[in-house]
């Protein structure tokens, strides 16, 4: 599905809110797709954001997956993010079972 203004700004607002450096963040390609779970509708969110460490050293990018949740008022919930396990697995399976491509951060391919 389409990322409108309003559902990124959703979604980075609510990345933000977990990473050590929340200005230095930068994001790359996002996707989302719907979904109906247990009778409720979420929207799964898949992408990378770009950190630089707070000291201001290099930074890291991490995969990041999270969940809107329309009929709580757009509610934003972090599923995991970052490149280790098991958050690897579970941002993964997340974005496999909406149906969404893991994308590789630097090239954009599926992988």
């Amino acid at each position: 599905m389409p990322i409108s203004l309003a559902l990124e700004e959703i979604i980075t607002n609510g990345v933000r809110q977990h990473l050590e450096n929340p200005a230095s963040a930068r994001f790359g390609t996002m996707l989302a797709g719907e979904r109906t779970v247990n009778g409720r509708q979420e929207i799964v969110v898949c992408g990378h954001v770009a950190t630089r460490a707070p000291s201001g050293g290099n930074g890291t990018d991490k995969p990041f997956a999270g969940k809107i949740f329309p009929d709580a008022g757009s509610a934003f919930e972090l599923v995991a993010i970052g490149d280790e396990l098991p958050n690897m697995k579970l941002i993964g399976d997340t974005c496999r079972a909406a149906g969404l491509p893991i994308l590789d951060a630097k090239t954009g391919a599926q992988s």
